[in-house]
């Protein structure tokens, strides 16, 4: 089965909104087995939606739309599904019931003639109660194809898919199961992964599909089978996930696309009863974001020091002077000093430190750009690694994130 999924907006085209409404729709066609073919942004023009539509007619078995049901009169996705339907807008008592509770009874003020409106439905549609929202979602057929209209504003959408939408096509289309596995790697780039599982790549059943997922320092793989006994693709990807951990198993840090290494990372900390901090300077905090971002991180995340001028590496984390004129302040020893005084600080088990040109201009410092001194520091030991990871200024900071829990992450495996 394939399904298209249609934004509509011309804040999406100009960039004013950045369409996440398409991925969450997508994973959770992907779940019941139904395989988005293609995904499109289109604008809020009458005759652009009914071309998108016809082109899709017979094309796929399922369209979903998200967008244009709101009050107001650039919102004509209700009128157009009416043009390409052959229909006509009729007012839905128990959605006009359930627009005023929520007018009347939360915002408490009459409900006018715009907000009636939102009742509006064409009169072959099944109507998808909305109860997080005053827009309802639309249901139509024709010929061989489902057309599903849904508001835009995520969490709207979010509880129609979740408790109508998949639903409904569930009871409806026999489906092909589809089942995923996704190996979550770090330290070693795609093409020298590609390499070192070659044999085992070529020698896939025909219903299993690789894909290589890189990333500023890691790389997921990600194992598609697709096939009618749900027990036979599993037991398949298991084996064969068995047999890659064979070959790569010094980078594979988890199983799961959900748990990436800082969830990983934390529940080793949580479990081992260690604690971690952070000295920042060319990573501007965002490993100590990226740790805390985590539930349950303050079990473990003791705190953070961006020390992003060289002033705050004198002042706050008391560096000597003297250590930063003779070796700069992008230097492995600079690393080390920030690492330590860290631990100090913060009464932690466990430091990441990082100082680096970022680029995209030297500044006043001679290292080159795209270095970066990644220094850790456990409960015996500190050391220090040095990386170039070359530009654009986006690309070093996040590799340097990615290359500072991996090694963190290697640390107190060890333990």
């Amino acid at each position: 089965m394939k399904a298209a999924i249609v934004t509509i907006g011309d804040e999406i085209l100009i960039g004013q909104i950045v369409d996440t409404n398409s991925s969450y729709i997508a994973k959770a066609l992907d779940k019941i087995g139904i395989a988005t073919h293609e995904m499109l942004s289109i604008s809020d023009d009458k005759q652009h939606i009914l071309d998108t539509f016809h082109s899709l007619q017979n094309k796929v078995e399922v369209v979903i739309v998200t967008g244009g049901l709101g009050p107001t009169k650039d919102d004509i996705t209700k009128k157009t599904f009416c043009d390409y339907f052959d229909d006509e807008l009729i007012e839905n008592e128990a959605v006009l019931a359930h627009v005023k509770s929520i007018i009347e009874g939360f915002y408490k003020r009459p409900i006018t003639q715009i907000n009636r409106e939102q009742a509006l439905v064409p009169t072959k549609a099944k109507v998808l109660f909305n109860q997080a929202g005053t827009a309802p979602g639309m249901w139509m057929e024709k010929e061989n194809t489902v057309f599903i209209s849904l508001p835009g504003v995520p969490y709207e959408m979010k509880y129609l898919i979740d408790n109508e939408v998949i639903p409904n096509l569930v009871q409806k289309f026999e489906r092909p199961y589809i089942v995923h596995q996704t190996i979550m790697t770090y330290g070693r780039g795609e093409s020298m992964i590609a390499e070192q599982i070659e044999e085992w790549e070529d020698n896939l059943p025909d219903f299993i599909k690789l894909a290589y997922l890189p990333s500023p320092g890691k790389v997921r793989l990600r194992l598609t089978a697709r096939g009618n006994d749900e027990a036979l693709l599993k037991e398949e990807i298991k084996r064969q996930v068995e047999k890659l951990d064979l070959l790569i198993h010094d980078i594979i840090v988890g199983y799961n696309e959900d748990e990436p290494i800082e969830v990983v990372l934390g529940r080793l900390l949580t479990e081992k009863m260690l604690t971690i901090s952070t000295a920042e300077s060319c990573t501007g905090g965002k490993i100590a974001s990226t740790l805390s971002a985590i539930s349950g991180a303050s079990n473990y995340f003791k705190g953070s020091v961006v020390s992003y001028a060289t002033q705050t590496k004198i002042d706050v984390l008391e560096i000597d002077e003297n250590i930063i004129a003779k070796y700069g302040v992008v230097s492995a020893e600079v690393a080390k000093e920030m690492a330590i005084s860290v631990q100090k600080m913060m009464n932690s088990d466990y430091v990441i430190a990082t100082t680096g040109n970022a680029g995209p201009t030297k500044g006043d410092e001679d290292a080159e750009l795209g270095i970066v001194f990644i220094g850790i520091a456990t409960p015996n030991d500190v050391f220090v690694e040095e990386f170039n990871f070359g530009q654009p200024r986006e690309k070093v900071i996040d590799r340097a994130v990615s290359k500072g829990l991996e090694l963190i992450y290697k640390e107190i495996l060890k333990k």
